[in-house]
């Protein structure tokens, strides 16, 4: 058998193990048994996180991750299916392709085919996605992040780069109001018109361009019927910079338009925070170095570029951290996700590249040009 077909079939066993953000379990279990089959001693800790240390290697530890939450719900249809050269399915990309080319790469370790490589741990995480906040790095980080001296996060198309994070706050708001009966009891505050000019005002936040800066609102819920005045609507706010005092700043920006809002309708505005990325930067030119050089060599143009990934729990923990993808698809995050077949074999090599490259560096070489 080929090593696009292994590869493939590895894929489609991940893929369609469903995997939704805080519902990890069965996936979690797959890998483990996996890793077991290697020859390798899993752990699950306490948050979903299955966790290998990989004998051998030299140079710096470093912690390679990939996770295993996709954004679909359970009852998700997740089988995989070919169309037109390529293969289809919810989460066939973000994030099966990364953990079937992680597992690819320490199976053939174990086998003795693997090139040099640099002391390894290896984490297939829970949470990364929306309100799962990064919660299984995040634990990770919390307990063990003196244990290794820089994380490579395997995330996103090949080529791409993730060098530096993007912070977020997420915020469930929700108006109040008396409501009533949409004749009788007119003009009675109403939740629902509090909530439409709230979002309006949160449409003129001035957004910075350098460092970027963005808003969304991506969901909306409220009312009873369509003659009832509501009594409550809301929805979830998510505010986004590369810049932790920019994000700051917006999110009081953001917060104090709506109390204003929620003032000239007589209604009462609650906020709960529902997610809080951080936002910092280390070092990682040495990391980020080899990242690019290992791309290079297999005939891929590098892109840099900041994002919210994993890598930023590592880096706000103080450690040189990328994510790197593997894979070339599109559609992430939609029922269309699609990925062409071949290109996880160069993925898987340009991952080979990149873990030889580090293992011939120093700890210290992982922060600075070399």
């Amino acid at each position: 058998m080929s090593q696009l077909q292994e590869l493939t079939d590895l894929l489609r066993r991940v893929c369609e193990t469903p995997a939704p953000t805080f519902a990890e379990g069965t996936r979690g279990a797959l890998v483990a048994g996996m890793l077991r089959d290697m020859g390798l001693s899993p752990h699950t800790d306490a948050v979903g996180n299955v966790t290998a240390e990989v004998p051998g290697g030299c140079g710096p530890r470093i912690l390679l991750a990939a996770h295993l939450d996709t954004v679909f719900a359970a009852e998700t249809d997740v089988r995989v299916r070919e169309r037109e050269g390529r293969l289809a399915a919810p989460g066939i990309g973000d994030n099966s392709a990364s953990l079937a080319v992680a597992l690819f790469y320490l199976r053939d370790l174990q086998h003795g085919a693997g090139a040099c490589h640099p002391r390894l741990s290896f984490a297939a995480t829970v949470g990364e996605e929306g309100l799962g906040d990064l919660r299984g790095m995040r634990a990770l980080m919390t307990g063990r992040a003196h244990d290794f001296d820089g994380v490579i996060a395997l995330d996103g198309h090949l080529g791409g780069l993730i060098h530096a994070s993007v912070g977020s706050k997420r915020f469930e708001v929700t108006f109040r109001a008396r409501g009533g009966h949409s004749w009788g009891d007119f003009p009675s505050p109403s939740a629902t018109h509090a909530l439409g000019e709230g979002i309006t005002a949160l449409a003129k936040l001035p957004l910075s361009e350098q460092p970027r800066s963005s808003y969304n609102v991506g969901q909306v819920w409220g009312g009873t019927g369509v003659n009832a005045i509501a009594e409550a609507a809301g929805f979830n706010l998510d505010l986004r910079s590369t810049d932790a005092d920019v994000l700051g700043r917006l999110s009081r920006d953001a917060l104090g338009r709506l109390h204003k809002v929620a003032a000239r309708h007589g209604v009462q505005l609650e906020t709960r925070g529902v997610g809080d990325r951080p936002t910092a930067f280390v070092p990682n030119e040495g990391l980020v170095r080899a990242g690019q050089q290992a791309l290079q060599e297999v005939a891929v143009r590098p892109r840099l570029a900041a994002s919210s990934t994993d890598a930023n729990a590592a880096m706000a923990a103080g450690l040189p951290a990328i994510a790197f993808g593997v894979y070339r698809g599109g559609d992430a995050h939609r029922l269309s996700e699609w990925l062409e077949p071949a290109s996880l074999t160069v993925g898987l090599e340009a991952l080979t590249r990149l873990l030889a490259a580090v293992s011939a560096l120093a700890p210290r070489d992982l922060r600075r040009a070399v």
